[in-house]
């Protein structure tokens, strides 16, 4: 299903009519973290690595409950009960400190994550996981996924290269890794439904972008909202308020979807 729940823009909950909280509020909000790298590079994209240790810790400490993709999917569906205060944690990408700084950091608290990797890079760019690390990585709670074949604007191509892109991401992942791929992150986040519906075509059964939110029941399965962090957010009070702020707003209906 390709469809999505629209909720309006509000400044106070009296605007909001009765049945759209009831709407938004009900079902589990799972908060799905969206990270690149983690290490001590200078740019956007890299958490520095205590930090992203201490926003792990506080994760546990908070009660937060790391899950995968499937359990992401079962849970909205319906089909299978979410914990009190489901989590998950992505990287994109496939950087090799996802191995060297993240990895570590996850198995000291017992956290589940999601790489979305780039399978056309594996083995082959300098900078970017290995097989056998991420087989390594899969072997103690990671999940790999695909982040397209090679990284390609997709709004930018011809159908058959979206699909070549979509379609041969699986099909790598799968024959090296052994498991069904049936996720998929949109590279730099953008996407529209004709792609979803290539995506879908092809064997996804859920897509995630960067759209800024949390999912719910009425998130499209093909447009999953995330929380990016990135080094701005730099201090323990900035992660805090981005996650936990959040999800207030959308329990009362106050947020644009």
């Amino acid at each position: 299903m390709i469809g999505s729940l629209v909720v309006g823009y509000n400044n106070s909950r009296a605007e909001v009519p009765s049945e759209t909280v009831d709407q938004v509020a009900n079902g589990a909000k799972v908060l799905v973290l969206n990270y690149h790298q983690v290490g001590t590079r200078f740019n956007p994209l890299t958490m520095p690595i205590d930090l992203f240790d201490e926003q792990m810790a506080y994760l546990v400490n908070a009660g937060y409950v790391s899950i995968t993709p499937q359990e992401l999917y079962d849970g909205i569906c319906g089909v299978a009960t979410l914990p009190p205060k489901p989590v998950l944690i992505t990287f994109d990408d496939g950087y090799i400190d996802n191995f060297d700084n993240a990895f570590p950091i996850l198995l000291k608290y017992g956290l589940k994550a999601t790489i979305f990797v780039v399978p056309g890079f594996t083995d082959v760019n300098v900078g970017y996981l290995t097989w056998n690390q991420l087989r390594e990585m899969e072997e103690n709670g990671i999940t790999i996924q695909s982040h397209t074949l090679n990284h390609r604007a997709l709004e930018e191509l011809p159908d058959d290269e979206i699909r070549a892109e979509l379609l041969n991401s699986k099909l790598m992942l799968e024959e090296n890794l052994g498991h069904p791929v049936e996720f998929l992150a949109y590279p730099t986040g953008t996407y529209n439904l004709h792609i979803a519906s290539i995506a879908r075509d092809v064997g996804y059964k859920a897509a995630f972008t960067i759209k800024y939110g949390n999912v719910d029941r009425g998130s499209n399965v093909f447009a999953l909202e995330r929380v990016p962090i990135f080094q701005q957010s730099n201090t323990m009070k900035a992660f805090y308020e981005r996650i936990e702020y959040r999800q207030s707003f959308e329990s009362f209906g106050w947020i644009k979807r």
